[in-house]
């Protein structure tokens, strides 16, 4: 068997395990998003007073939008339900994280720096782009209005 025909079986084995990707991804930001949402959750105004401390514009609405925003991303990415909508806010999310707390660390995430809001605003920049795939509630949806 050549070269070309083990790549094009190869090929074709992975095609069929392409909605996986997308699955992967959502399931990876949500369980990312988990935590920091739940603590979020918990103590909505100290994450308002922390705000307010680094002088952030309106810092218990900014507070409220970014704990609403994680929770709602939790949910709908874990569903595939709203992906390419839930990922601009959670994207807008990630990157003031990167400016406001991770950006004069550097990049490394073992020095608080920005690598990991970065990779995630990537992965959610993926997820505008090719959708929520096929094992998503929004493939599901999409399917019944055909």
């Amino acid at each position: 068997m050549g070269i070309k025909k083990i790549y094009t079986n190869y090929s074709n084995v992975l095609d069929k395990l392409k909605d996986f990707s997308p699955l992967i991804f959502r399931l990876l930001l949500a369980y990312g998003f988990a935590e920091p949402a739940w603590n979020k959750l918990q103590d909505v105004h100290a994450i308002g007073d922390w705000f307010a401390s680094m002088e952030l514009p309106a810092p218990y609405l900014q507070a409220w939008m970014a704990t609403i925003t994680e929770c709602s991303g939790v949910i709908l990415l874990t569903l595939g339900l709203g992906t390419r909508i839930i990922a601009i806010p959670l994207i807008i999310t990630m990157l003031v994280a990167i400016k406001t707390v991770h950006w004069a660390n550097g990049f490394p995430a073992a020095d608080n720096g920005y690598e990991i809001p970065f990779y995630y605003a990537l992965m959610l920049l993926s997820l505008i782009f090719t959708g929520s795939g096929k094992i998503s509630l929004d493939y599901v949806f999409s399917k019944n209005k055909n």
